[in-house]
């Protein structure tokens, strides 16, 4: 018998009662019970997002919500700033060309955050920019960055700020009003402990203008579509909602709201800085030079190592999945989840794993060492 441990950045493990959610018997998405559900999501998600403003929710990945924010913005030839440190920005710039819009790209070495500087050069090169697109935590390389101060540089010049904080949202502090933010898109896999399946995205009313002008071609994506099914006499979604996914979903968000904002804040934080601690203890060099997410920590194989024989065997041998790399650094490094229903024993156990692992392929390392460093530091927390 093997015990399994899911230490990803996405999809993350999912709560007992989360998951028991979704087998309670199935109601009708135009019906009363339903109504009550989507308003407490509502309600949870403004406060979680930090706005008073609007909130739209599909049934989709974390993708389609991305897709979401560039069609019901924008109109064709738009020029827009896509800043990228990693995998998912790439990802949005790709979005953003593939429906016509002019794309600048700010491109980051991989590990490394995002300057402001460098967009309000850009801003100022590029004076008729229509929006900024950035990704809040890119777990591809687990650097986060700092969207109140893009957040400063985009508001004075009226350049929408979109974020796609799929990761980031829930793991550190985000505040879509007081932050200047535009549209806030993210999902339910993974700060919020549900399977995937349902994306979100907070709307300002500036974007909500731009809303208006857009001449971009959209249907189950369009936000007005959402707005006006949600404004009828009993609310509801425009299109068939995964209902039983939306109960689960509003279980984790009450799970959320007992625990606290801050103190889920709090929580990632330090397991993030364990985890680090962890891993400098037993040798291992971090990826990411700066700007570390609450949400994932990367790493450096050892030497010599393939970074994908370590994901394979703490898998296969110790049942615990973490991520390897993607893209162009497939095999170069491996990924590190400690985001949503994640505490201290699983960080001390998944770095044991992770001594015996690196043990097993030969490397020189002091087991016990790794656990020492994390124990250290959540020790020092408790004061």
């Amino acid at each position: 018998m093997q015990k399994k441990y899911l230490m990803t950045p996405g999809p993350t493990s999912v709560p007992t009662d989360v998951l028991l959610a979704q087998a309670r018997d199935m109601i009708h998405h135009r019906a009363p019970a339903y109504t009550e559900v989507l308003r407490e999501i509502t309600a949870r998600l403004k406060k979680v997002l930090g706005t008073e403003g609007d909130v739209v929710i599909f049934g989709s990945s974390g993708t389609g919500a991305m897709e979401s924010s560039v069609v019901n913005l924008f109109s064709p030839g738009d020029k827009v700033v896509v800043i990228s440190v990693g995998y998912f920005g790439d990802r949005y710039a790709a979005i953003a060309e593939e429906f016509g819009l002019q794309v600048i790209k700010l491109s980051y070495p991989r590990g490394s955050p995002a300057d402001p500087l460098d967009l309000e050069k850009t801003l100022e090169s590029h004076p008729e920019t229509k929006g900024v697109f950035i990704t809040h935590l890119d777990t591809s390389t687990g650097v986060e960055n700092d969207l109140e101060a893009f957040g400063r540089l985009t508001n004075p010049r009226n350049v929408a700020l979109i974020v796609d904080s799929i990761s980031g949202l829930g793991s550190s502090p985000l505040y879509l009003d007081a932050w200047n933010l535009d549209v806030v898109v993210s999902g339910s896999q993974k700060a919020f402990m549900t399977p995937p399946g349902i994306a979100f995205a907070g709307i300002s009313s500036r974007a909500w203008n731009m809303v208006e002008r857009s001449r971009l071609p959209k249907f189950y994506w369009s936000y007005q579509k959402s707005k006006d099914a949600y404004n009828k006499p009993i609310p509801q979604n425009p299109f068939t909602p995964p209902v039983s996914l939306l109960v689960a979903f509003n279980e984790a968000l009450k799970m959320v709201e007992k625990e606290g904002l801050e103190n889920m804040w709090s929580r990632h934080r330090l397991l993030a800085e364990a985890t680090r601690a962890g891993l400098r203890a037993m040798g291992l060099k971090l990826f990411a030079t700066g700007g570390w997410g609450n949400g994932v920590t990367s790493v450096l194989p050892p030497e010599g190592v393939d970074g994908g024989k370590i994901v394979r065997m703490m898998r296969e041998e110790f049942g615990i999945t973490i991520a390897g790399g993607q893209g162009d650094l497939k095999g170069k490094i491996f990924r590190i989840g400690h985001l949503g229903y994640v505490d201290r024993l699983d960080i001390i156990l998944t770095l044991a794993a992770l001594e015996m692992t690196l043990a097993r392929l030969g490397v020189e390392v002091e087991l016990g060492s790794g656990v020492r460093g994390t124990q250290e530091v959540f020790l020092k927390a408790e004061g």
